[in-house]
């Protein structure tokens, strides 16, 4: 079943530049005064994130009036038809509707998961106790510092390398903190308590600059507070003993960094065996009583290049603190603004602002391609960017949050391209792509042992073990981000070329059987354990790779020669293996087992190739993920995210609701941070993908509003949720049953809706005028919009507001961190 719709023609149709890395300018009111905290209760809970006319239209303070003025007959938005990119709050009261989501300490954070979080995509920096000592410890990492030894492997000479960290030790011994990570401005507030007396501080990572800037204002016997920096050692977090990883004959540690001094500033300087440096340089300066910590991180390789551009970096950033964070801040305030979400679980939904805060430090689409941990280093034995399933859960709530300027997948894909065929065997190269399980920022595995990498493999060979279908797997994350914009750019440049390889390494393997179907050699689903043929991890690339390639060429109009061997391959390839139990790992290969992948199940998810509404699947579906999620003793967090989406795919909310529940009180640490053996970043980001795909389904052409709501979600609001076809979806829920709906297109594509509004329906633009729509027989909407066009969807008699806040609290919940 094809789901690519077609691309609009006509000019600018398909021609536009990359806007699936652009941002969205949506202007900012005046900015809150540092320092000041804003009460939640002063924000009326019912405050109208209104429809207004403009895009850079901001949320009005509460206490204006929430009426729009409008002519007659025409529906809120005007001329323009646009719901305002922020609603009408202003800046105080989405400050205010962030705030009941920050995080906040009342207790010292003992560990990497327990502490409050900065970054920007580059620099990372984690703060709690310094283990052992009366100090607090701010972690310094950066997600472009590795080794470049490829002859160790990914995982030891290609490792993420740690930096080091600056410990803050006070006069006093501690005695009580009280902290809160401020969400809208990205920037980490409070006080340290001590014997002495108290250190107020604020912290940031500023959004565009590669800066870790602390401002301390000590009270009288604090003033002899200090700063002390410690290099780390040079080595892949691998080595550590609790994690049983001996490293490879030969390997060592780089050697030690040299403290330096250039004029009022300190470097740290760290060479690398294999040439090039990385480089932390950092200055303090005082203005009165306020002390504020300036420093900065660069690397080089092979040259060694890299102090100079920390101390410009450093230097260039010393100004107040108020200068620093003008930028940060609006570009967080716009980056909010480009959505919004609101349910009635009032520790769900600060979980998910959470989220979106979290993969935004961690990631942009220039920045390296999250490796496991994110920017915040810790001791790992996962030092690298894993393909086989984490990179895929990464990215996933980018897409429907609207934020597609944090793709770093598509354009890292596109520009290392070269490695993805250098890296198969010499044999199987020609006119093939394929990826390792892990790899270095530039998609570089090096050497593979299966401890120090993976390589892909060769179907039917035993080592290096044959995990052939990651590249397939990470491309339908591309897939996802053309389907998401219609930018035929991705389609073309990356994904169809891409693909197109990735498949073609398949079908040097594919080979007919007695029944004349085509069957693949053993293989190896992630991370099973056993080798199978016909694993359906396999199968299912193999389809929709084809299917997708078949589509793709058809958009491009481009007449592949090897068109008819992807027909054939569909045609051809064996059926997925079943047994009592549902799907197996493959051929003669049982799920027989506890285990935390869903990597047998890609067809049911996210791949939907065999899907709920195919009523003779059902069952089949129904059985396996019974039997893979009623294993217990090996799942893991991502486990329930991924049966969570299963669940929410077969229109059940309330178990899809169970899962979540059953992660957040399991997994998930308290500033919402996972860890398996080290610290893993994917599972509570594809935890708010699972809520997207409860809230908002838009596989297979229909866009399906609201599919699997829990009973316990009467109300939600929700604006410019980013569907397939390049639609923003804006939509009202109120007392279980949904008002309205309005979805904008962006592309002109075929829109399709399922909106869950019983009886007759009116479909109308923004001034009021009937849009050209019809029912299809089983009761979804085609509604025809051009580009830029948009469409009101409610019930025929009903007279619906048109208004968006944040609902209702189905009750009160402690807030993330540590807040007792």
């Amino acid at each position: 079943m094809s789901t690519l719709a077609p691309l609009t023609t006509g000019a600018g149709a398909s021609r536009r530049a990359a806007p699936w890395c652009a941002g969205h300018d949506h202007g900012l009111g005046p900015l809150r005064r540092p320092g000041t905290e804003l009460d939640v209760n002063e924000i009326n809970r019912r405050a109208v994130l209104g429809i207004m006319a403009g895009a850079g239209a901001a949320m009005a303070v509460p206490g204006t009036a929430s009426a729009v003025t409008r002519p007659p007959g025409t529906l809120p938005g005007g001329e323009a038809g646009w719901l305002g990119s922020a609603g009408d709050l202003g800046d105080r009261g989405w400050a205010g509707f962030l705030a009941g989501a920050d995080l906040r300490w009342r207790r010292l954070p003992q560990a990497w998961d327990e502490g409050p979080f900065l970054g920007n995509g580059f620099l990372g920096t984690g703060v709690y106790a310094e283990p052992g000592a009366n100090a607090i410890r701010f972690t310094v990492q950066h997600t472009q510092v590795q080794d470049h030894r490829p002859e160790f492997g990914s995982l030891f000479g290609l490792a993420r390398l740690p930096i080091g960290y600056f410990t803050l030790e006070p006069a006093g011994t501690i005695t009580g903190v009280d902290w809160r990570l401020d969400l809208w401005n990205a920037e980490l507030t409070g006080t340290i308590v001590t014997t002495a007396g108290s250190l107020a501080l604020r912290a940031v990572v500023p959004s565009e600059r590669s800066v870790l800037a602390v401002e301390v204002r000590p009270t009288e016997g604090e003033r002899k507070f200090r700063w002390v920096f410690h290099p780390a050692e040079a080595v892949s977090p691998r080595t550590a003993p609790q994690f049983h990883k001996p490293p490879p004959a030969g390997y060592t540690a780089n050697p030690p960094a040299s403290l330096e001094t250039s004029g009022p500033d300190r470097l740290a300087v760290q060479p690398l065996l294999a040439g090039g440096e990385h480089v932390t340089a950092w200055r303090e300066v005082t203005a009165g009583t306020r002390r504020t910590l300036y420093t900065a991180v660069a690397w080089s390789h092979p040259r060694r290049t890299a102090a100079p551009e920390a101390l410009r970096t450093v230097r260039a950033a010393a100004r107040p603190l108020d200068w620093l964070v003008a930028d940060h801040r609006s570009w967080w305030h716009r980056y909010y603004r480009q959505s919004f979400l609101s349910i009635p679980d009032t520790r769900l939904q600060s979980f998910y602002w959470i989220q979106l805060y979290k993969v935004a430090s961690a990631t942009r689409k220039d920045a390296p391609v999250m490796a496991t941990t994110g920017p915040w280093l810790e001791p790992t034995p996962w030092p690298a960017v894993w393909w086989n399933l984490n990179v895929q859960l990464e990215y996933w709530l980018i897409h429907g949050s609207n934020h597609l300027e944090l793709d770093a997948v598509t354009p890292t894909l596109g520009r290392y391209r070269q490695r993805l065929r250098d890296q198969l065997a010499e044999a199987h190269r020609a006119d093939s792509y394929g990826i390792p399980r892990t790899t270095d920022m530039t998609l570089l595995n090096g050497t593979s042992d299966g401890n120090s990498g993976y390589a892909v493999g060769i179907p039917g060979q035993e080592t290096p073990t044959p995990e052939v279908g990651n590249l397939a797997f990470a491309l339908n994350n591309v897939w996802l981000s053309y389907r998401h914009t219609m930018d035929e750019a991705i389609l073309r440049d990356v994904l169809f070329p891409l693909l197109r390889g990735a498949i073609n390494y398949y079908l040097q393997f594919l080979a007919p059987g007695p029944d004349g179907r085509l069957h693949l050699p053993k293989t190896f689903s992630p991370e099973y354990g056993e080798l199978a043929p016909d694993c359906n991890y396999d199968l299912a690339l193999i389809r929709w790779g084809c299917t997708t390639l078949l589509d793709s060429a058809r958009l491009l109009r481009i007449d592949d020669p090897l068109a008819p061997k992807w027909r054939t391959v569909l045609a051809s390839l064996a059926p997925y293996p079943v047994d009592e139990n549902g799907y197996m790992i493959g051929a003669g290969v049982p799920f027989a087992k506890s285990h935390r992948h869903y990597s047998h199940l890609l067809q049911v998810y996210p791949l939907y190739q065999v899907n709920w509404e195919q009523p003779e699947h059902r069952a089949l579906i129904e059985k396996s993920l019974a039997h893979w999620i009623g294993f217990e003793g090996a799942l893991e967090g991502y486990s329930f995210t991924g049966a969570a989406s299963i669940s929410a795919q077969m229109l059940r909310g309330n178990d899809s609701a169970d899962y979540l529940g059953q992660l957040l009180a399991r997994f998930v640490r308290p500033n919402t941070m996972y860890k398996e053996s080290g610290p893993v970043i994917e599972t509570p980001l594809s935890a708010a993908q699972s809520m997207h795909d409860m809230l908002c389904q838009s596989w297979g052409g229909v866009v399906r509003l609201f599919p699997a709501v829990p009973s316990s979600w009467p109300d939600i609001a929700m604006r410019d949720f980013r569907a397939q076809g390049a639609f923003l979806i804006s939509a009202s829920r109120q007392g279980g049953r949904t008002r309205w709906l309005r979805v904008r297109s962006e592309a002109g594509a075929p829109c399709v809706l399922r909106p869950g509004i019983d009886g007759e329906l009116t479909v109308r633009d923004a001034r009021g005028r009937e849009r050209d729509w019809r029912r299809q027989a089983n009761g979804d909407v085609e509604v025809r919009l051009g580009r830029g066009e948009e469409a009101f969807v409610y019930w025929k008699g009903d007279r619906p507001d048109f208004e968006l806040g944040p609902v209702d609290s189905a009750g009160p919940a402690e807030p993330w961190g540590l807040p007792v």
